[in-house]
Order: structure tokens, then sequence, then C-alpha cells
């Protein structure tokens, strides 16, 4: 059947129905109910969800089919089961938003903050670094937290030590050799 005779055939299902008669609807419900569905799923991706807007929707066009004036009743009908779905769709994510987990904004919040997340990392990373270095023998112990960990330059560790810059390049040298040869690579890069 043409697009012709299907809204001629609307037209009198519509007539039936306003005028009472339930297995009009029932055709209606029988020849769109596909169709509403699939408009539905389209937007709720969720077959109990979509077949629920699916049967608002259906009551909503029931209800409503006193004051539908003959302007595309396929087109009406779609415009009632999207409304219906995005309702229903919003109320689902307004429940979501309602039962939060603590531990879900613990996460959002450290997702919203990456730097307070790289802080904690710095933090942890000192830490780990300062006992590393604690374990240093004596002589390289000093020149590398002065210079990684208070991050002196050459000339400031050189007047602390009472020595020259060229000894202070020269301890830092051998302090990273030392490093290299004991820590493993990401230990001390």
């Amino acid at each position: 059947m043409g697009k012709e005779g299907r809204v001629i055939d609307d037209e009198k299902l519509i007539l039936k129905i306003r005028r009472g008669e339930r297995n009009a609807f029932r055709e209606l419900v029988t020849r769109y109910g596909d169709y509403i569905f699939k408009v539905t799923f389209s937007v709720l991706r969720d077959e109990k969800e979509a077949e629920d807007a699916a049967q608002e929707t259906f009551l909503q066009v029931y209800k409503s089919l006193p004051d539908y004036r003959s302007q595309g009743f396929k087109t009406w009908m779609t415009r009632i089961a999207l409304n219906k779905a995005i309702d229903l769709k919003r109320k689902k994510d307004r429940r979501r938003e309602e039962q939060w987990d603590p531990i879900d904004v613990d996460l959002q919040v450290i997702d919203e903050k990456p730097e307070v997340v790289q802080g904690i990392i710095d933090i942890e990373q000192s830490e780990e670094l300062r006992n590393k270095i604690a374990a240093m023998p004596p002589g390289h112990k000093i020149i590398v937290s002065s210079f990684y960990l208070k991050g002196k330059s050459y000339e400031e560790i050189a007047s602390e030590l009472n020595v020259t810059v060229k000894t202070v390049e020269s301890k830092l040298y051998r302090a990273r050799a030392w490093m290299r040869e004991h820590w493993k690579e990401e230990e001390w890069r």
C-alpha cells in the first residue's frame, strides 16, 4: 500500500478510536508497535526501557488523540515517542546521579584535578629518592641531596663545603656513576 493509502487508513483508524472502538486502538498498536519501539530504542539503547517508553508513547497517543489535527500522524507519534524516550533517559541519568558512591566521587575529583594526582606522585617519588640517597656512601649523600633535593647550585654547594666548583662537579659526576651502577635505570632517571 502506498503512502496515500496508509494516510487514509490512519485517518479511518483515528476516527474509529475517537468513537471508542477498542479494536481500532489495538490495530494502531499492532501497526506501529515495532516502529515506535525502534524509535525509543534508538534513544535508550535498552530493550526493557525502550518497551516502557513505547507503552508510554501509546498511552500518550491515546490521551492526545482528541487534540490531533491531521498534520502527519506518523510524524506526530514519532515526536511523542522521542520525547518519552528522552524523558525516560533523563530520569535514568538523574537516578544514577542520586545513587552516588563516595569512592566514585573521590575518583571523579582526582580525575578532574590531574595536578593533585601528580602532586601525590611527586611526593611519593621524593620520599623514595630521599630514602635511596640516605643509603648512599657519605661522600655522595651530601652532594646529591644538596643538588637534587635542595636544588642548590654548584657555587652554593662549593661555598658550604668550602671546596671549588670543579670539586663539586667532580663529586657529582662520581655520585651519578655510583647511582648508575647501584640503582636500576628507572630509579635514577
